[in-house]
């Protein structure tokens, strides 16, 4: 299973989007990261939950429209400028950065962030190629996992959606 993010656009009107928390706490799915950018009349909400196909069916079942992406879990070096390279390799390679979520998880001592592309499977081997991805982070990570406390990650495995 690989790792998943759940996009819904909503209205932005107070209360739209803990509806989308209550659809989901009652369910008891748990969420491991959102990230919310909006305009006047609208937003765009991004969500990383325990069992994102339950969550998708339910959320659609309320009548949300939502969106699914795999995500990509890559390693990064702890220093300034790692996260600029893989986002040049994608560039060089003309795929599509659609979204990024940095996650506190690590493989070893490397951050681990988790990337949607406009073409999964090619930004994989060329990423693998670059040395950026490996099986580790992705074997490593699953929605489930995220929340899980799975050994090698900590349970409050996502810090921040960029």
């Amino acid at each position: 299973m690989t790792l998943r993010e759940i996009s819904l656009t909503l209205p932005n009107r107070p209360g739209t989007l803990a509806g989308v928390a209550r659809i989901l706490a009652e369910a008891r799915i748990n969420l491991a990261a959102v990230s919310v950018d909006s305009t006047p009349a609208k937003g765009r909400v991004r969500l990383i939950v325990s069992e994102p196909d339950r969550a998708v069916e339910l959320l659609n079942g309320a009548g949300f429209t939502t969106e699914v992406r795999e995500l990509l879990a890559v390693r990064l070096e702890d220093r300034a400028g790692s996260f600029l390279r893989v986002l040049e390799v994608l560039a060089r390679a003309k795929v599509n950065l659609q979204s990024a979520a940095i996650l506190v998880a690590r493989d070893g001592n490397q951050p681990v962030v988790a990337l949607s592309t406009s073409d999964p499977d090619r930004a994989r081997k060329i990423l693998t190629r670059g040395g950026f991805a490996s099986h580790g982070p992705e074997g490593l990570l699953t929605n489930s996992d995220l929340l899980a406390g799975a050994p090698t990650v900590p349970s409050e495995s996502v810090a921040l959606l960029l």
